[in-house]
């Protein structure tokens, strides 16, 4: 039985549909439960950043993640596939009608991607001081924490809406089947023959 770790939410929904058209059956996880076993596959439902933990650790075979996630974790996991799901890109943030000045010799960025920005801003030859915040990130440079924000924009909605535009974009990111290398290797024609049922999807 391969197990898959799924994060939670949106993403979980649309692959257990690539599943559902895969396979001509129904993936549900029932109520609260957080492990589905169906049709030779034990799914865990787990928090987005914590899937490629899982994948890396063996706990899960196989697993399904953003782009950004990966990126930000740096674990040595296999890119199976591009789901072409969860489509989002990181970007820069800054309060309307604030310019980004790459002439300054550092920059104060607030972010859950620390990882990410940090990489970013050095290859601009530019100090990145980072600051870890896990959420409202918006409000950071409108109350002086920052000069600008790195997060995840969908469509740029929830900057608008707080009194801040998108910037540059430093990555494209969507929903990826990873995989742990141990179980790739050892089970090679199982893993690849499900790849090969969900890219047909």
């Amino acid at each position: 039985m391969l197990t898959i770790a799924l994060p939670k939410g949106r993403i979980a929904e649309q692959t257990l549909e690539k599943f559902e058209k895969a396979f001509g059956e129904k993936f549900i996880f029932q109520d609260r439960k957080l492990i589905l076993e169906k049709a030779g596959f034990r799914f865990l439902n787990v928090r987005n950043q914590d899937v490629p933990t899982y994948v890396m650790y063996g706990a899960a075979d196989l697993g399904v993640v953003g782009l950004d996630v990966l990126e930000e974790k740096e674990y040595d996991i296999l890119k199976l596939l591009d789901l072409e799901i969860g489509k989002c890109k990181v970007a820069i943030g800054l309060k309307k009608g604030d310019k980004l000045d790459w002439n300054k010799s550092s920059i104060k960025v607030a972010t859950k991607h620390t990882k990410i920005a940090k990489k970013f801003f050095e290859q601009k030859a530019m100090a990145a001081q980072i600051v870890k915040l896990y959420g409202s990130i918006e409000l950071a440079p409108l109350v002086g924490l920052s000069d600008c924000i790195v997060d995840i924009v969908e469509t740029g909605a929830t900057m608008k809406q707080n009194g801040l535009e998108v910037a540059d974009t430093i990555m494209q990111s969507s929903a990826y089947l990873i995989s742990n290398k141990n179980s790739y290797y050892l089970r090679k024609d199982d893993i690849l023959d499900l790849r090969e049922k969900i890219a047909r999807t």
